[in-house]
């Protein structure tokens, strides 16, 4: 059998990747929560139906992680992204999530996420040559 390597964008094999990562995962999961994989995308619009901000977010197993959040700059600081996270957390909350996880560079919103109460749990330097990527965390599971 000969095999090679390539380079491409193929989106059939990238679903036969995944798919192949997700069933061997699958066999080290619990039971109750096999198949509890969602997307949880939720946006901010204007009048016009424009977006104007969003999160990207899914449910894996017993947790939320957030890849993407953004506020369009010249409304950032009015509380549109507080009130999506907000949103987003209840959303995890129902989908009985343990914890959120999520990343952000240095000049994006580590202190945003810190206000509200994720903690930081690991950092790689040198990104970009001169910035920090920070890996933060957010228990649902503690009594408040």
């Amino acid at each position: 059998m000969t095999f090679y390597v390539t380079q491409e964008i193929n989106e059939n094999a990238k679903q036969l990747v995944n798919n192949a990562l997700y069933k061997f995962n699958l066999k080290h999961f619990p039971v109750d929560l096999r198949g509890n994989y969602e997307e949880m995308n939720i946006f901010l619009k204007d009048e016009n139906d424009n977006v104007r901000g969003g999160i990207l977010a899914e449910v894996c197993w017993n947790w939320l992680e957030i890849h993407t959040l953004m506020i369009d700059e010249d409304i950032r600081k009015l509380g549109f992204g507080t009130n999506l996270l907000l949103e987003l957390e209840h959303m995890a909350l129902a989908k009985q999530c343990d914890f959120i996880k999520v990343d952000t560079l240095s000049f994006q919103a580590l202190e945003f996420y810190k206000k509200h109460g994720y903690q930081v749990f690991g950092t790689l330097d040198n990104v970009g040559r001169d910035f920090k990527h920070y890996y933060l965390k957010k228990d649902l599971t503690k009594k408040k």
